[in-house]
């Protein structure tokens, strides 16, 4: 609508010069005076775009101006009024409805009558004009119904994806709770067998402990701290089931997020070529959440600097790239240890591949995924 303005600003740009040459010599205040608000109401019209009935009333009051400004001289009349009068009409179908724009026309056509009673026209001139001007309005009213029929259309087919992706939201949300209380379910079972069965075990070992001789006591209380540890990492497993799981794109955010809060890290996370627009499945989302987050885990631990890169991007559209970044030196005695064969491994199920770049300047985790071909809805 912004740049549609500016042409019309244009257009009127090149016309009324060369009207005004022609007009030059019998300008007068009143006509100046006439020119000056047809100018004010042209720049104040985009402020009343929501008010189709006060840019009625601006149209008819440039149309009325005109009557002024090219008043007969001499019985001749202006050419330069058709073109205007063309402008004005057609901005009117433009911008406003089409019961509006038709007083405006009503008002132009009162005009051009007024004009014909005050010059003396040649009859083929006069049914020129009127054949133009016919043709014209029925251009501009045709222009105007199939831009109508458009907007219709549009304005269908955006409730028709605004309520698509409502259900689609509605169907995440709906698989994302059956997840949950899948995990809860499970969750509850170990619960209530493994970790009962647990605790009836220690208190089992110890009943023993204390019937058992003084030699069999040290085996018997390291059997119970390994049965205690087992009952522990048993319940942190059914919290865990019980907290909501994040991963993807978005789980990176909120894990920077956090760490900058909580461990006063310092990341720059930028994204390039539509990242957030790739394609990808949860397995990959998930993967590319607990790769990142183990290398930034391994920068708080191991890093002298607590400053890192986190870069996502996704050239063409047909591969996912990652890479985390830190600019320090790496450890002298670094060797893949347990998180990151695990990352690599992650990746590798769901067809995608890491590498470990360092020098004496930064040490790098960098990633990618090939993504699957699937239709984007934005």
């Amino acid at each position: 609508m912004k740049n549609i303005y500016f042409i019309w600003i244009s257009i009127h740009c090149v016309v009324w010069p060369l009207a005004f040459l022609e007009y030059a010599q019998v300008v007068n205040e009143g006509r100046l005076a006439c020119i000056c608000l047809f100018f004010t109401i042209l720049f104040i019209l985009p402020l009343f775009k929501e008010k189709p009935s006060v840019q009625t009333v601006l149209f008819c009051i440039q149309s009325l101006s005109t009557i002024v400004i090219f008043y007969p001289i001499e019985n001749i009349l202006s050419p330069y009024l058709i073109l205007i009068h063309a402008l004005l009409i057609a901005e009117a179908v433009f911008y406003l409805p089409r019961i509006k724009s038709f007083v405006v026309m009503a008002v132009q056509l009162g005009c051009l009558i007024w004009f014909g009673t005050e010059v003396t026209l040649p009859t083929t001139l006069l049914v020129f004009t009127g054949l133009f001007y016919l043709l014209f309005l029925f251009a501009l009213i045709h222009y105007q119904i199939i831009h109508k029929r458009e907007s219709d259309v549009r304005k269908r087919n955006n409730a028709l994806l605004n309520e698509y992706r409502r259900m689609k939201r509605q169907l995440v949300t709906e698989e994302e709770r059956a997840r949950q209380d899948e995990r809860m379910l499970i969750g509850h079972e170990i619960h209530d067998s493994v970790g009962h069965k647990l605790t009836s075990l220690l208190m089992q070992f110890e009943v023993f402990r204390l019937n058992a001789a003084d030699k069999d006591k040290e085996k018997i209380e390291k059997l119970k701290e390994l049965a205690e540890e087992s009952l522990e990492e048993t319940r942190r497993a059914v919290k865990s089931f019980k907290q909501r799981e994040l991963g993807g794109l978005q789980g990176v955010i909120r894990l920077i997020r956090k760490l900058e809060m909580e461990s006063f890290m310092k990341i720059h996370f930028s994204v390039k070529h539509g990242a957030f627009a790739a394609p990808l499945t949860g397995e990959q989302s998930f993967a590319i959440y607990r790769a990142v987050q183990e290398a930034l885990t391994n920068i708080m631990k191991h890093s002298s600097t607590r400053e890192a890169q986190v870069l996502f991007e996704s050239p063409g559209g047909s591969i996912f790239r990652f890479e985390v970044i830190n600019l320090a030196p790496p450890n002298p005695f670094f060797h893949e240890g347990y998180g990151l064969k695990a990352m690599r491994e992650r990746l590798e199920k769901v067809g995608g591949s890491l590498e470990i770049d360092y020098n004496e300047r930064q040490f790098v985790v960098r990633g990618s995924l090939r993504l699957t071909k699937t239709e984007r809805i934005i």
